[in-house]
């Protein structure tokens, strides 16, 4: 209730409804274990990985859904410079398509994980402060629409919509892309894509740079550790991947921006490895994993040669 009041005076909002509200919220007693890490030692599988996402059904689901917004994807990669492939796939990965959004009240999941969420997580007070600003954030769109804040339904994290925004994202980046006046991230494929490629923009989607290039070694020369040490982050010119011992093609060798090495480890296999730009960088603003945005890449590739059979 003290949050409540805090929220209420920061937001403006009617305190006697914010403390309602949360009163209102049911412990989700499953949830709070989920966030928990995976065991140390537990090995990452690409390959496995992947295969949760490229499948079949999910290729021929993103044919469909591409095939009946081409018109919005192609005016979305016009305006916004982010390519349709790569929203087809981003919608794909998080939802199939609008076909699982989740089942738990919104209001539910944050109220959980604002209060309850588990201590034993390495930044347990990082994540909980994160959780209680979506809270705010939601009950500040909640009450400013005039919606009712036990209505909407999403994942065990508060995520919602085809394109599973956390709120503060739906607040800062959805967009009514059909102009009718409302934001509709259930079911309105327009203002869905509309509101992805404005996400990708606004965290400095490059228009026509690659996300990636492949990459080789020389293992004469190859400084590993020097290379994989900024992770993800995009931190080598081309120059100075090659001097490290990085093996680039002409495309790769000739790119004027930075490159990060991003390994993607095979469980006891061979890690594979890709050379990413500052717009594979940007994917993982989405959702903060390297596998995650090389699934998102490959199912828009995929389905994209589907369209084209």
């Amino acid at each position: 209730m003290q949050f409540a009041d805090e929220v209420a005076a920061r937001r403006k909002l009617d305190p006697e409804w914010v403390r309602a509200t949360i009163g209102s919220a049911r412990m989700l007693t499953n949830v709070p274990r989920l966030m928990l890490p995976a065991p140390k030692g537990s090995p990452k599988n690409w390959a496995a990985y992947r295969a949760r996402f490229i499948d079949p059904v999910r290729i021929a689901a993103g044919v469909r859904f591409w095939r009946s917004n081409a018109d919005t994807l192609a005016r979305a990669e016009k305006e916004f410079g982010v390519p349709a492939e790569i929203i087809v796939g981003i919608i794909g990965v998080e939802t199939i398509y609008g076909r699982n959004m989740g089942s738990f009240r919104v209001i539910d999941a944050l109220s959980t994980l604002s209060f309850d969420f588990p201590q034993a997580h390495p930044r347990a007070a990082e994540r909980q402060a994160f959780f209680r600003e979506e809270l705010e954030s939601f009950l500040s769109t909640e009450s400013r629409t005039h919606q009712d804040p036990m209505q909407p339904l999403g994942s065990y994290a508060g995520a919602m919509g085809m394109p599973q925004f956390m709120p503060s994202s739906l607040a800062k980046y959805a967009v009514d892309y059909d102009g009718d006046g409302r934001i509709d991230l259930v079911s309105n494929t327009v203002d869905v894509i509309g509101s992805v490629a404005n996400y990708f923009k606004a965290f400095g989607w490059t228009r026509g740079m690659p996300s990636t290039f492949p990459v080789g070694f020389d293992e004469a020369r190859l400084q590993k550790a020097t290379l994989l040490a900024p992770d993800i982050v995009p931190t080598f010119s081309a120059d100075s991947f090659v001097a490290a011992g990085a093996v680039l093609d002409a495309d790769a060798a000739g790119f004027k921006g930075l490159l990060a090495l991003i390994e993607l480890q095979n469980g006891g296999d061979a890690p594979t490895y890709v050379a990413g730009t500052q717009n594979f960088y940007v994917i993982t603003r989405y959702n903060w994993s390297s596998y995650y945005a090389m699934s998102v890449l490959d199912l828009g590739r995929e389905v994209k040669m589907a369209m084209e059979q």
